[in-house]
């Protein structure tokens, strides 16, 4: 979704038209929940399926028919647009930069393997298989700036640098020197908070704009820990002031490693979504710095595209439903230690009544209680 991001900011810079960002987050959440269900299925065995029609159209429908319960109770008939971005037989603009941000995501992570696996049989199969299919979608000016700057040395990658830079999130591990099951990494865990934020979002009648703020805030929120590493909160309050330090410490890290590699106009954005993150802001265009909305939630007063706002207090609640999940998970597997009884304690304490634009969060919490 990052790397989709990137495609689509720079489609709509180099003024090919507008790009529909809810089309695009939604199709998004849609493939993921498609191969969270079809995950058991090998790729090729699953390639091999989505390639004849009939067999595509009964296993999406499948798929569909597995959601609708838990779908069908979010507004907007998010339940039948699922339903119809899987049994659509067309491929939208959005759809295709959708297909190119995963082909490069695996482009990407298969570069490492393939140092170390040129002695694996059929290796060489694999690696020409994914080049083609990234080939394929070089018609797309953006992807093909993302390939031609591959081999480029490290000054001359720009957002591909951007990009490697969010991949290595997915290496870092969350809940750091705490044993838990299943583990999480910090990149899963910003996807996991970003479709909770936009799905809460939908719950508060958000404005497009709205919409993709809470999304894409939530996605990058955690973006300073791949400078920092997962700083977790028992160490951040052991020492009065530390938590400002650190901060401080990430606000000019972000200035001086990551926002020299994106153009201006998409470091003021990741800027709005990362620092200050969990505070409800507004930003209108004639502005020159973000506002926050102290005390109160994004009313209707500022749900309106001009008022560009983002509701931190939902990806707040998001972030520390997310950390709640994966406590609550673990000790019911059997791996448990004070620090994640303590921590999934505090965090119900403080969110089990909380209410957010009409919204009651405490609800998600108790499910998981």
């Amino acid at each position: 979704m990052v790397i989709a991001y990137v495609l689509a900011r720079r489609e709509s810079d180099r003024g090919r038209g507008p790009i529909d960002w809810i089309a695009l987050i939604e199709g998004g959440i849609f493939e993921f929940l498609h191969r969270v269900v079809l995950t058991d299925i090998k790729p090729p065995v699953f390639h091999k399926f989505m390639e004849d029609p009939e067999q595509r159209r009964k296993l999406n429908a499948w798929v569909a028919e597995q959601f609708r319960p838990d779908l069908e109770s979010l507004p907007g008939d998010l339940s039948g647009r699922f339903e119809r971005y899987l049994l659509s037989e067309t491929s939208s603009r959005e759809q295709r930069i959708l297909r190119a941000a995963h082909y490069l995501a695996t482009k990407w992570e298969f570069d490492f393997v393939y140092e170390w696996s040129r002695k694996m049989y059929r290796i060489e199969e694999t690696r020409k298989e994914i080049y083609s299919q990234v080939e394929d979608l070089a018609d797309i000016p953006s992807v093909q700036e993302m390939l031609t700057a591959w081999d480029a040395p490290d000054d001359r990658k720009g957002v591909l640098g951007f990009v490697s830079l969010v991949g290595q999130l997915g290496f870092q591990k969350r809940w750091a020197q705490t044993p838990r099951i299943p583990q999480t990494s910090v990149l899963g865990h910003l996807l996991f908070v970003a479709i909770l934020s936009y799905f809460v979002a939908l719950e508060t009648d958000a404005c497009p704009k709205r919409a993709y703020n809470d999304f894409f805030g939530g996605l990058f929120h955690d973006l300073p820990e791949v400078l920092t590493r997962d700083i977790i909160s028992p160490v951040k309050n052991s020492v009065e002031g530390l938590d400002d330090l650190i901060r401080r410490y990430e606000r000019q890290a972000m200035e001086e490693k990551i926002f020299p590699l994106l153009p201006d106009s998409w470091a003021r954005e990741i800027g709005y979504f990362t620092e200050d993150e969990f505070r409800n802001k507004v930003w209108p265009g004639e502005a020159e710095f973000p506002t926050v909305v102290d005390g109160a939630d994004i009313d209707a007063s500022y749900n309106s595209p001009e008022w560009n706002p983002i509701d931190g207090r939902i990806i707040e609640a998001c972030d520390k439903l997310s950390a709640y999940i994966e406590a609550s998970l673990s000790i019911r597997l059997g791996i448990s230690s004070s620090a994640l009884v303590e921590g999934r304690e505090k965090i119900y304490q403080r969110f089990n009544r909380c209410t957010i634009s009409g919204f009651h969060m405490g609800t998600l919490f108790d499910y998981f209680r």
